[in-house]
């Protein structure tokens, strides 16, 4: 019997929350190479997300909460990433 590396074994949510955050992250760093955008345009984004994110009285499940988590991450990581580009270097 051969021994299997848990580490690289994922939930199905854990599964949906990385689909989401790499297609999000795939998809914003192509917009931001062909558009224009500004943080203040992906903050508004992320934040009509935040407000889709709780909009659960439905229930839509585990999996698609996950994916909309990952989403979230993603635009948290390139806006932040952005806000550092930005700073003024010191020195």
């Amino acid at each position: 019997m051969q021994d299997i590396d848990t580490s690289l074994e994922r939930t199905s949510e854990e599964q949906a929350f990385h689909d989401g955050y790499t297609t999000t992250m795939q998809f914003l760093e192509n917009r931001i190479k062909i558009a224009n955008l500004k943080v203040t345009d992906l903050e508004g984004e992320l934040y009509h997300l935040t407000v889709y994110e709780g909009q659960d009285w439905g229930g839509r499940g585990e999996l698609k909460n996950s994916e909309i988590q990952g989403q979230i991450y993603a635009y948290i990581a390139v806006i932040n990433t952005m806000k550092e580009k930005s700073k003024p270097k010191k020195g």
